[in-house]
Protein backbone atom coordinates (compact mmCIF):
# COMPACT_ATOMS: atom_id res chain seq x y z
CA UNK A 1 0.00 0.00 0.00
CA UNK A 2 2.78 2.44 0.61
CA UNK A 3 4.51 1.69 -2.49
CA UNK A 4 1.33 2.06 -4.15
CA UNK A 5 0.93 5.93 -2.36
CA UNK A 6 4.16 6.62 -3.18
CA UNK A 7 4.11 5.89 -6.86
CA UNK A 8 1.21 7.45 -6.84
CA UNK A 9 2.61 10.85 -5.19
CA UNK A 10 6.04 10.82 -8.33
CA UNK A 11 2.82 10.23 -11.19
CA UNK A 12 1.25 13.75 -9.63
CA UNK A 13 4.87 15.31 -8.83
CA UNK A 14 5.89 14.87 -12.40
CA UNK A 15 3.01 15.89 -13.98
CA UNK A 16 2.93 18.81 -12.23
CA UNK A 17 6.52 19.41 -13.51
CA UNK A 18 5.60 18.44 -16.65
CA UNK A 19 2.77 20.91 -16.90
CA UNK A 20 4.12 24.37 -18.30
CA UNK A 21 2.37 27.26 -17.10
CA UNK A 22 -0.07 29.00 -19.73
CA UNK A 23 1.57 32.30 -21.32
CA UNK A 24 -0.87 35.41 -20.27
CA UNK A 25 -2.52 36.35 -23.28
CA UNK A 26 -1.31 39.80 -24.77
CA UNK A 27 -3.78 42.85 -24.60
CA UNK A 28 -5.42 43.61 -28.07
CA UNK A 29 -6.13 47.17 -29.23
CA UNK A 30 -7.69 47.73 -32.66
CA UNK A 31 -6.87 50.69 -33.85
CA UNK A 32 -9.20 52.98 -36.78
CA UNK A 33 -6.97 55.70 -38.04
CA UNK A 34 -7.93 59.10 -40.32
CA UNK A 35 -6.32 57.71 -43.22
CA UNK A 36 -2.82 55.71 -43.83
CA UNK A 37 -2.37 58.14 -46.95
CA UNK A 38 -1.23 61.04 -45.27
CA UNK A 39 2.22 61.33 -44.16
CA UNK A 40 1.23 62.48 -40.70
CA UNK A 41 -0.89 59.28 -39.91
CA UNK A 42 2.41 57.05 -41.35
CA UNK A 43 4.37 58.49 -38.44
CA UNK A 44 1.38 58.33 -36.02
CA UNK A 45 1.15 54.40 -36.67
CA UNK A 46 4.91 53.94 -36.29
CA UNK A 47 4.37 55.54 -32.99
CA UNK A 48 2.07 53.52 -31.90
CA UNK A 49 3.71 50.08 -33.35
CA UNK A 50 7.16 50.84 -31.13
CA UNK A 51 5.67 51.91 -28.20
CA UNK A 52 2.91 48.88 -28.23
CA UNK A 53 5.83 46.56 -29.39
CA UNK A 54 7.47 47.26 -26.01
CA UNK A 55 4.65 46.50 -24.26
CA UNK A 56 3.46 43.60 -25.86
CA UNK A 57 0.50 44.41 -27.21
CA UNK A 58 -0.90 43.35 -29.94
CA UNK A 59 -2.08 46.05 -32.68
CA UNK A 60 -5.45 45.72 -35.26
CA UNK A 61 -4.73 48.60 -37.46
CA UNK A 62 -7.51 49.91 -39.77
CA UNK A 63 -8.24 53.39 -41.73
CA UNK A 64 -11.52 55.19 -42.08
CA UNK A 65 -10.34 56.76 -45.67
CA UNK A 66 -12.76 59.75 -44.78
CA UNK A 67 -15.63 57.24 -44.73
CA UNK A 68 -18.16 57.88 -41.50
CA UNK A 69 -19.69 54.64 -42.13
CA UNK A 70 -16.38 52.22 -42.87
CA UNK A 71 -14.92 53.81 -39.43
CA UNK A 72 -17.99 53.08 -37.58
CA UNK A 73 -18.28 49.81 -38.54
CA UNK A 74 -14.70 49.27 -37.74
CA UNK A 75 -15.44 50.05 -34.31
CA UNK A 76 -18.04 47.79 -34.68
CA UNK A 77 -15.89 45.14 -35.43
CA UNK A 78 -13.31 45.66 -32.55
CA UNK A 79 -15.92 45.18 -30.53
CA UNK A 80 -17.18 42.18 -31.57
CA UNK A 81 -13.65 40.53 -31.56
CA UNK A 82 -13.52 42.02 -27.80
CA UNK A 83 -10.36 43.95 -27.85
CA UNK A 84 -9.26 45.53 -24.63
CA UNK A 85 -8.74 48.52 -25.92
CA UNK A 86 -10.10 50.86 -28.80
CA UNK A 87 -7.61 54.01 -30.52
CA UNK A 88 -9.98 56.14 -32.60
CA UNK A 89 -8.99 58.96 -34.85
CA UNK A 90 -12.13 60.20 -35.87
CA UNK A 91 -12.95 60.87 -39.43
CA UNK A 92 -16.06 63.49 -38.19
CA UNK A 93 -16.19 64.34 -34.52
CA UNK A 94 -19.65 63.83 -34.08
CA UNK A 95 -20.52 61.51 -36.46
CA UNK A 96 -18.79 59.16 -34.82
CA UNK A 97 -20.07 59.20 -31.50
CA UNK A 98 -22.76 56.17 -31.91
CA UNK A 99 -20.32 53.86 -33.12
CA UNK A 100 -17.86 55.25 -29.84
CA UNK A 101 -21.16 54.72 -27.39
CA UNK A 102 -21.61 51.17 -28.56
CA UNK A 103 -18.12 50.26 -27.53
CA UNK A 104 -18.97 52.33 -24.20
CA UNK A 105 -22.00 49.87 -23.96
CA UNK A 106 -19.32 46.81 -24.41
CA UNK A 107 -17.17 48.28 -21.52
CA UNK A 108 -14.92 48.54 -23.95
CA UNK A 109 -12.27 51.99 -23.01
CA UNK A 110 -11.72 54.09 -26.06
CA UNK A 111 -8.99 56.72 -26.28
CA UNK A 112 -8.99 59.20 -29.15
CA UNK A 113 -5.73 60.58 -31.14
CA UNK A 114 -5.05 64.04 -33.40
CA UNK A 115 -8.80 64.50 -33.62
CA UNK A 116 -11.20 64.40 -30.58
CA UNK A 117 -15.13 63.18 -30.97
CA UNK A 118 -17.65 65.06 -29.97
CA UNK A 119 -19.50 62.57 -28.22
CA UNK A 120 -19.25 59.20 -26.60
CA UNK A 121 -16.86 58.78 -23.30
CA UNK A 122 -13.92 59.12 -23.99
CA UNK A 123 -10.49 57.96 -21.39
CA UNK A 124 -8.35 60.19 -22.95
CA UNK A 125 -7.63 62.47 -25.94
CA UNK A 126 -4.24 62.18 -26.87
CA UNK A 127 -2.95 65.11 -29.55
CA UNK A 128 -1.09 68.27 -30.59
CA UNK A 129 -2.20 71.50 -28.52
CA UNK A 130 -3.49 72.66 -31.80
CA UNK A 131 -5.23 76.04 -30.38
CA UNK A 132 -1.47 77.11 -29.52
CA UNK A 133 -0.69 75.88 -33.67
CA UNK A 134 -3.28 77.96 -35.10
CA UNK A 135 -2.06 80.68 -32.84
CA UNK A 136 1.64 80.43 -34.38
CA UNK A 137 0.25 80.27 -37.82
CA UNK A 138 -1.19 83.51 -37.50
CA UNK A 139 1.08 85.60 -35.82
CA UNK A 140 3.47 84.15 -38.39
CA UNK A 141 1.37 85.23 -41.27
CA UNK A 142 0.52 88.35 -39.70
CA UNK A 143 4.12 89.32 -39.01
CA UNK A 144 4.95 88.69 -43.07
CA UNK A 145 2.21 90.58 -44.38
CA UNK A 146 3.41 93.22 -42.19
CA UNK A 147 -0.05 93.65 -40.61
CA UNK A 148 -2.40 94.24 -43.01
CA UNK A 149 -4.02 92.55 -46.07
CA UNK A 150 -6.92 90.20 -46.59
CA UNK A 151 -6.35 85.97 -46.02
CA UNK A 152 -8.11 82.94 -46.31
CA UNK A 153 -8.60 79.88 -44.69
CA UNK A 154 -8.88 76.13 -45.68
CA UNK A 155 -10.32 74.66 -43.49
CA UNK A 156 -12.06 71.14 -42.64
CA UNK A 157 -14.59 72.14 -39.71
CA UNK A 158 -15.81 68.26 -39.18
CA UNK A 159 -12.87 67.64 -37.34
CA UNK A 160 -12.50 69.38 -33.56
CA UNK A 161 -8.54 69.06 -34.45
CA UNK A 162 -8.83 71.53 -37.05
CA UNK A 163 -11.66 73.47 -35.59
CA UNK A 164 -8.85 74.18 -32.67
CA UNK A 165 -6.11 75.33 -35.55
CA UNK A 166 -8.92 77.76 -36.77
CA UNK A 167 -10.00 79.22 -33.37
CA UNK A 168 -6.57 79.65 -32.63
CA UNK A 169 -5.66 81.47 -35.93
CA UNK A 170 -8.40 83.72 -35.85
CA UNK A 171 -7.55 85.12 -32.37
CA UNK A 172 -4.47 85.90 -33.53
CA UNK A 173 -5.75 87.28 -36.79
CA UNK A 174 -8.59 89.57 -34.72
CA UNK A 175 -5.23 91.68 -32.80
CA UNK A 176 -5.28 92.96 -36.03
CA UNK A 177 -7.58 95.38 -37.26
CA UNK A 178 -6.33 95.80 -41.03
CA UNK A 179 -6.12 91.87 -41.64
CA UNK A 180 -9.56 90.76 -43.08
CA UNK A 181 -10.42 87.06 -43.29
CA UNK A 182 -12.23 87.07 -46.67
CA UNK A 183 -13.12 83.36 -46.59
CA UNK A 184 -12.76 80.04 -44.92
CA UNK A 185 -13.99 77.28 -46.77
CA UNK A 186 -14.14 73.87 -46.64
CA UNK A 187 -11.69 71.41 -48.64
CA UNK A 188 -11.81 68.14 -46.48
CA UNK A 189 -8.19 68.36 -45.74
CA UNK A 190 -7.69 66.93 -49.68
CA UNK A 191 -4.99 67.97 -51.48
CA UNK A 192 -7.12 68.42 -55.22
CA UNK A 193 -9.98 70.20 -53.52
CA UNK A 194 -7.71 72.07 -51.65
CA UNK A 195 -6.73 73.26 -54.94
CA UNK A 196 -10.21 73.77 -56.95
CA UNK A 197 -11.47 75.77 -53.86
CA UNK A 198 -8.32 77.96 -53.27
CA UNK A 199 -9.02 78.60 -57.59
CA UNK A 200 -12.47 79.92 -56.89
CA UNK A 201 -10.94 82.28 -53.68
CA UNK A 202 -8.40 83.20 -55.79
CA UNK A 203 -11.20 84.40 -58.56
CA UNK A 204 -13.47 86.30 -55.99
CA UNK A 205 -10.67 88.02 -54.30
CA UNK A 206 -7.96 88.87 -56.78
CA UNK A 207 -6.34 91.23 -54.20
CA UNK A 208 -5.91 88.17 -51.40
CA UNK A 209 -2.42 88.47 -49.61
CA UNK A 210 -2.37 85.08 -47.28
CA UNK A 211 -3.55 81.85 -46.59
CA UNK A 212 -3.47 79.54 -43.75
CA UNK A 213 -3.94 75.84 -45.25
CA UNK A 214 -5.21 73.66 -41.73
CA UNK A 215 -2.77 70.49 -43.07
CA UNK A 216 0.01 70.39 -45.67
CA UNK A 217 -2.41 68.85 -48.13
CA UNK A 218 -4.45 72.08 -47.73
CA UNK A 219 -1.49 74.55 -48.18
CA UNK A 220 0.21 72.26 -51.05
CA UNK A 221 -2.94 72.49 -53.03
CA UNK A 222 -3.64 76.25 -52.41
CA UNK A 223 -0.13 76.36 -53.48
CA UNK A 224 -0.61 74.33 -56.54
CA UNK A 225 -3.41 77.27 -57.35
CA UNK A 226 -1.55 79.98 -56.53
CA UNK A 227 1.48 79.06 -59.33
CA UNK A 228 -1.09 78.20 -61.47
CA UNK A 229 -2.62 81.96 -61.40
CA UNK A 230 0.87 83.42 -60.83
CA UNK A 231 0.29 84.71 -58.22
CA UNK A 232 3.83 84.15 -56.60
CA UNK A 233 3.03 87.59 -53.79
CA UNK A 234 1.26 85.51 -51.58
CA UNK A 235 1.71 84.14 -48.55
CA UNK A 236 1.64 80.59 -47.37
CA UNK A 237 1.42 78.91 -43.98
CA UNK A 238 0.51 75.08 -43.67
CA UNK A 239 0.07 73.06 -40.79
CA UNK A 240 2.06 69.32 -40.01
CA UNK A 241 5.63 69.69 -41.97
CA UNK A 242 5.55 66.80 -44.00
CA UNK A 243 8.50 66.12 -46.59
CA UNK A 244 6.69 67.91 -49.38
CA UNK A 245 5.77 70.97 -47.41
CA UNK A 246 9.40 71.64 -45.93
CA UNK A 247 11.11 71.26 -49.79
CA UNK A 248 8.32 73.72 -51.04
CA UNK A 249 8.81 75.77 -48.30
CA UNK A 250 13.08 75.18 -48.77
CA UNK A 251 12.48 76.17 -52.66
CA UNK A 252 11.37 79.30 -51.62
CA UNK A 253 7.88 79.31 -52.98
CA UNK A 254 4.53 81.22 -51.85
CA UNK A 255 4.62 78.23 -49.24
CA UNK A 256 6.71 80.20 -46.23
CA UNK A 257 6.36 78.20 -42.97
CA UNK A 258 4.33 75.27 -41.36
CA UNK A 259 3.29 74.51 -37.78
CA UNK A 260 5.26 70.95 -37.13
CA UNK A 261 3.63 68.31 -34.77
CA UNK A 262 5.15 65.31 -33.78
CA UNK A 263 3.11 62.56 -34.58
CA UNK A 264 5.15 59.56 -33.64
CA UNK A 265 5.34 61.23 -30.06
CA UNK A 266 1.26 61.23 -30.24
CA UNK A 267 1.23 57.70 -30.96
CA UNK A 268 3.48 56.64 -28.47
CA UNK A 269 2.05 59.03 -25.77
CA UNK A 270 -1.66 57.26 -26.81
CA UNK A 271 0.48 53.48 -25.76
CA UNK A 272 1.53 54.87 -22.73
CA UNK A 273 -1.82 56.56 -21.32
CA UNK A 274 -3.02 52.96 -22.26
CA UNK A 275 -0.29 51.00 -20.29
CA UNK A 276 -1.42 53.67 -17.41
CA UNK A 277 -4.84 52.80 -17.72
CA UNK A 278 -4.37 49.02 -18.33
CA UNK A 279 -2.66 49.33 -14.81
CA UNK A 280 -5.14 50.63 -12.48
CA UNK A 281 -4.03 54.30 -12.62
CA UNK A 282 -5.44 57.72 -13.57
CA UNK A 283 -5.44 58.87 -16.94
CA UNK A 284 -5.92 62.75 -17.67
CA UNK A 285 -8.86 63.49 -20.18
CA UNK A 286 -6.48 65.72 -22.33
CA UNK A 287 -2.97 65.06 -22.72
CA UNK A 288 -2.08 67.92 -25.04
CA UNK A 289 1.73 67.51 -27.30
CA UNK A 290 3.78 70.65 -28.02
CA UNK A 291 3.94 72.28 -31.43
CA UNK A 292 6.37 74.44 -32.76
CA UNK A 293 6.61 76.70 -36.50
CA UNK A 294 9.38 76.29 -39.04
CA UNK A 295 10.29 78.68 -41.71
CA UNK A 296 12.76 78.34 -44.82
CA UNK A 297 15.64 79.91 -42.40
CA UNK A 298 14.83 77.05 -39.73
CA UNK A 299 14.83 74.22 -41.67
CA UNK A 300 17.62 74.98 -43.49
CA UNK A 301 19.63 75.36 -40.04
CA UNK A 302 18.57 71.79 -39.31
CA UNK A 303 19.65 70.53 -42.81
CA UNK A 304 22.99 71.94 -42.11
CA UNK A 305 23.75 69.89 -38.65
Amino acid sequence: MKKFIIFTLILVFMSACGKKEEPKSAKTIGVTLLTRAHVFYKDLEEGLKNEAAKNGYVLIITAGDFDLGKQSNQIEDFITRKVDAIIVCPVDSRGVGPAIKKANDAKIPVFTADIASQEGEIVSHIASDNLAGGRLAGEYLAKVLNGKGKVAIIGQPTVTSVLDRTQGFKEIIAKYPNIKIVADMNAEGVRDKAMQITSDILQAHPDLDGIFGINDDSALGALDAVMQYKRPNIRIVGYDATPPARDAILKDTPLKADVIQNPKKIGETTIQKIKEFFSGASVPKVVPVEVGIVDKEALQKVTSK
